[in-house]
């Protein structure tokens, strides 16, 4: 893949931001979503790929628009696959809270895990723990282990988790270890890849949410040189099918970062509000403001974009 693909993945991501930011805080869940679905399709339009979605918005029974299966770009040029979530946080955006974000991940074909849309069991951490961590090791050993990478004590340490009932049991425990607890409304994917950016004050990202953001998760890790486990975890009887009808042999399985995001890779994602990683669009008369992060794999470059629109020269803003 071109290099000079990534910056069109972040127009997408722009595209799809500055949709969904217009419905902020108006309560309208749906809407929001159809509205970043909408403008990241039609961007990609414009794409010379020949591109296939294999992580979107569902199955075509399901979705209409960007589903598993559908193909993007102009047909002319590299065959790719396309993970993405044009609103990731719809929720966080309808009601106006953080972490919202507009992504899409490139990779070559059969480059992402295939995966339904489950629960899946995530731990993450940025560039200093890699190759530390163990998905079948307590939240305690891994946080004794990454703090001894980081040469702090636990007690320094910040782990993010999804405030949900299933996890009671896992804050406990990393309160028991002394670490400090961000709890998230939403919007694991941005926490997630906060822990390989410094100065966002995370450390780890623990607990279960979605496979699909996983996969997105991923991606972005192995585009900056961090690490992570997963293993589906199905939250009742149709998960376990959803998961066995995609032809996943054992469920169980731990998957490491480059099982889920392999070859060349290519992430971009653009804040819808703000959150741990980025800064969310701001309309000013005439255009507006949106900041963006784009990242690849072969070179582990992360190059962060704020860029100003002028909505008389695109009107379709």
């Amino acid at each position: 893949m071109d290099r000079n693909l990534a910056l069109e993945a972040v127009r997408v991501t722009e595209a799809a931001a500055l949709a969904s930011a217009r419905l902020m805080g108006r309560g309208d869940i749906a809407a929001t979503d159809r509205a970043g679905a909408e403008a990241m399709r039609k961007a990609l339009r414009s794409i010379a790929v020949n591109g296939q979605v294999v992580i979107g918005e569902g199955e075509q029974d399901d979705s209409d628009i960007l589903f598993s299966g559908e193909r993007v770009g102009t047909g002319a040029g590299p065959e790719i696959d396309v993970a993405l979530d044009p609103l990731e946080g719809a929720t966080i955006c309808a009601t106006g809270g953080f972490n919202a974000l507009a992504i899409i991940a490139f990779a070559e074909p059969g480059g992402f895990l295939r995966c339904p849309d489950t629960a899946m069991e995530k731990i993450v951490v940025g560039q200093e723990g890699r190759g530390l961590i163990d998905l079948d090791k307590s939240a305690s050993e891994n946080l004794r282990s990454l703090a001894d990478a980081k040469g702090v004590y636990v007690a320094d340490l910040t782990v993010a988790i999804l405030d949900r009932p299933r996890h009671e049991g896992l804050v406990n425990e990393v309160r028991k270890a002394g670490a400090r607890i961000k709890l998230l409304a939403d919007g694991d994917v941005a926490a997630g890849i906060a822990t390989c950016k410094p100065d966002a004050g995370i450390d780890m990202l623990l607990g279960t949410g979605g496979a699909p953001q996983g996969i997105l998760t991923a991606a972005a890790i192995r585009c900056v040189g961090g690490d992570m486990h997963a293993r589906f975890k199905p939250r009742n009887a149709e998960e376990a099918q959803k998961i066995r009808a995609a032809g996943i042999a054992d469920p169980g399985k731990k998957y490491t970062l480059e099982e889920m995001a392999s070859g060349s890779v290519m992430f971009a994602a653009t804040g819808v509000t703000n959150g741990d990683l980025l800064r969310g669009v701001r309309f000013f008369k005439g255009g507006a403001t949106t900041n963006s992060v784009v990242m690849r794999s072969r070179t582990h470059t992360w190059r962060s974009i704020e860029a100003t629109h002028r909505f008389d020269l695109k009107p379709e803003y």
